[in-house]
């Protein structure tokens, strides 16, 4: 790709980028009412957060199996109240762990 061809590109996604942002502010211009509307919008954070983070904790690994047992020991840390960094420490030794008992490692 030349400079002469990246440009429409760049300029294209600092379009998308500036109308994303800048539409919510000129078009809503009271409070939102409705209460569907604000817990819609009070959820989409955590959502979309979901989205891009769940394939990457099961592609991470270097293989399912491994990923699995390092979400599972996650989740069972983080359901019994362990805070956020004991428990990433965690999910790491346990999927690395098992990728070397279960020979899952590349």
């Amino acid at each position: 790709m030349t400079a002469k061809t990246i440009w429409p590109y760049i300029l294209t996604m600092a379009a998308v980028t500036y109308l994303i942002r800048m539409l919510p502010l000129t078009l809503v211009r009271g409070k939102i009412r409705s209460r569907f509307v604000r817990s819609f919008l009070f959820y989409v954070p955590y959502a979309v957060l979901a989205a891009m983070t769940i394939p990457a904790v099961f592609t991470s690994a270097g293989s399912v199996g491994a990923s699995v047992v390092g979400f599972v020991v996650a989740v069972l840390l983080a359901l019994a109240g362990a805070p956020l960094l004991p428990v990433a420490l965690a999910a790491c030794a346990a999927a690395y762990l098992a990728g070397l008992v279960g020979g899952w490692m590349g």
